[in-house]
């Protein structure tokens, strides 16, 4: 079967982007199409398109809305690499800076100059991101000066604001009802507090786990990995699953585990030092059970709320001196920036870049458009 589709670059994630209308119409056949497209499950994914690393295994299917106010919408995959599973639980921020690029260049909103402002409706977690695009002669523009870390050059600046974006997934901010929770592990009991804005994150504070918060991705040994999992299975059985093992299974994606400890100057995994005052904590997530290699923009989103809130394990970690948040990942450093409206947090703002990287067709093992026939 021949499918078009696009790849695209979204900040430090890529991913295959294709039109709601291709899409098998049969919504159970869309794990086992989206698993073939990529080449899942196989570590080095190489019959699909995978790159063989949970940031470069994701899916964005686009279709134009018929909502008032929305332009696009759009529904996040994370296909899973070792498993027969495609993880629709949350979103992904960076690969949500290529939605408003890919609806301008399908023709599913027109191109305005200088910028043209999209309004993304996510499914996956019932909220709407607003995306500034860059427009010039009619077209995307992809070559600018912004720069972020975790990507090679420079590009044209897309902005995202993330509203209304608490309990994206949970329907709650505390998806326990508390700011913090206590873990019993092997090591003794320890204090997280799980907070859901944009997507779920399991906080921890990293001398509470037997890290120093500097470490980069290669860093982290299977036996470290395993201990995380763990705290992240006992954090996802107490606001989305019924035991921890279902947790690993089903959702190895949401929640995220994310390390916090306080600045401290640190050799990135380009070996650029980052300077403590040049950040306002350092931050590791996880993502699919290993090491996220930067920042997903979703936990860079619920870190920035969670550093406004009180009464939590960041409470202890974040310096909060204005509105604009300083994160240090193993890439580099991430800023964010809060509007506050009587108070409270309005919209959370982060800068990313995206480009189309490739427009063509995916050939599939399985027929379905046949598969469709019997539905």
């Amino acid at each position: 079967m021949k499918v078009p589709i696009a790849v695209m670059r979204g900040g430090t994630s890529k991913g295959v982007f294709i039109n709601y209308k291709e899409m098998p119409e049969d919504r159970v056949l869309w794990d086992s199409f989206l698993l073939d497209i990529m080449g899942s499950p196989d570590q080095r994914q190489i019959d699909g398109l995978g790159g063989g690393n949970s940031l470069t295994s994701k899916a964005a299917i686009i279709k134009k809305s018929k909502m008032d106010g929305i332009d696009v919408e759009y529904t996040f995959a994370q296909v899973s690499i070792e498993n027969q599973l495609v993880d629709f639980k949350g979103n992904c921020g960076n690969i949500s800076s290529a939605v408003g690029p890919y609806a301008i260049e399908q023709g599913l909103v027109a191109a305005v100059a200088p910028v043209t402002v999209v309004r993304i409706f996510n499914t996956n977690t019932q909220k709407v991101i607003i995306a500034e695009v860059e427009v010039e002669n009619g077209q995307v523009k992809t070559e600018g000066q912004c720069e972020i870390p975790g990507v090679p050059g420079t590009g044209s600046p897309i902005y995202l604001s993330f509203t209304d974006a608490q309990g994206a997934v949970t329907g709650k901010l505390f998806p326990t009802g508390n700011p913090i929770d206590r873990i019993d592990t092997p090591n003794g009991p320890i204090d997280v507090s799980i907070i859901d804005v944009a997507n779920p994150l399991v906080f921890v504070k990293a001398e509470d786990v037997g890290l120093t918060g500097s470490e980069l991705p290669h860093e982290f040994t299977a036996e470290k990995l395993a201990e995380l999992e763990e705290i992240r299975s006992a954090a996802a059985e107490m606001c989305l699953f019924s035991t921890k093992e279902e947790a690993t299974v089903k959702s190895p994606a949401v929640p995220k585990m994310t390390i916090i400890a306080p600045p401290e100057t640190y050799f990135d995994v380009n070996g650029v030092e980052r300077k403590a005052d040049g950040m306002d904590c350092r931050i590791r997530m996880m993502s699919m059970q290993k090491p996220h290699q930067a920042l997903a923009i979703t936990g860079a989103i619920c870190t920035t709320a969670g550093a406004f809130l009180k009464d939590t394990v960041l409470n202890d970690v974040i310096r909060v001196e204005n509105t604009v948040l300083r994160l240090g990942h193993p890439s580099g450093i991430i800023e964010t920036k809060v509007d506050m409206i009587a108070g409270h947090i309005g919209n959370i703002k982060v800068v990313r870049t995206a480009r189309m990287i490739l427009e063509g067709f995916v050939y599939t093992k399985q027929n379905y458009v046949y598969s469709k026939s019997l539905a």
